[in-house]
């Protein structure tokens, strides 16, 4: 049993000197779990913290393996193998997503007056509904390339990603420059580099019109809806 602790210890440790990424995560663990001593959390509230952090670390882990064991069988590129990799990596990603969640929800009722009034003060910031639009909107063409079966990838695929982008960019632009003295020449300007990054995706042979016309659409009707309702 001392042996595997010993085992166990090693690749922690290794994991931790190697991979950038533990490394972040470390740092990130020992600064939520300080605010949380000093704000005075419950146990119960601690606990979610830790079974949070905890699982951050086994991805991460699991994820690190997963590429050594991959590297071991085959140095050459293989689809699968990728694959392998990037679902690993997905993992990380959702478990990370998963725990500033949960650090968000619990800090933020401790943290009492001060969060709560920002969050009310920036619900109308165009600079916070910007980033929720350009979020929705990298969720819905995250969606649509996966049910659409395109490449695994970020270039080409149903929909053109960097048209939804660029066209939200453009809403988001004209919102906040209307009643300016120049908000009409904001929003063309806006206007003509989205159709830039349009043509410069057409022209590559990245996407087709098609996909590009769904990723504007898309960019547009989600960036008007938040600007409108939040």
């Amino acid at each position: 049993m001392a042996r595997s602790f010993d085992h166990a210890y090693r690749g922690l440790v290794y994991a931790v000197r190697t991979q950038r990424n533990m490394r972040f995560h470390a740092f990130a663990a020992v600064l939520v779990l300080g605010i949380s001593l000093l704000v005075g959390v419950s146990a119960l509230e601690l606990v979610a913290l830790v079974l949070a952090i905890m699982f951050v670390f086994v991805t991460e882990l699991l994820n690190t393996a997963m590429e050594f064991a991959v590297d071991l069988v085959t140095s050459e590129y293989h689809p699968l193998a990728k694959l392998a990799k990037d679902v690993a990596a997905g993992a990380v990603l959702v478990s990370s997503i998963g725990a500033v969640l949960v650090g968000y929800l619990i800090l933020a009722h401790h943290l009492g007056s001060f969060t709560l009034e920002t969050l009310r003060s920036v619900r109308r910031w165009p600079g916070h509904l910007t980033l929720v639009a350009l979020g929705v909107v990298a969720i819905i063409v995250l969606l649509g390339k996966a049910l659409t079966h395109s490449p695994n990838s970020f270039a080409g695929g149903m929909p053109s990603g960097h048209a939804a982008v660029a066209f939200a960019g453009w809403v988001a632009a004209s919102f906040i420059a209307a009643g300016g003295h120049h908000s009409g020449l904001v929003s063309v300007i806006t206007l003509l580099m989205a159709l830039l990054v349009c043509q410069s995706r057409i022209e590559s042979g990245i996407h087709s019109v098609y996909q590009v016309a769904v990723g504007a659409v898309i960019g547009v009707l989600v960036t008007v809806a938040i600007f409108q309702f939040m």
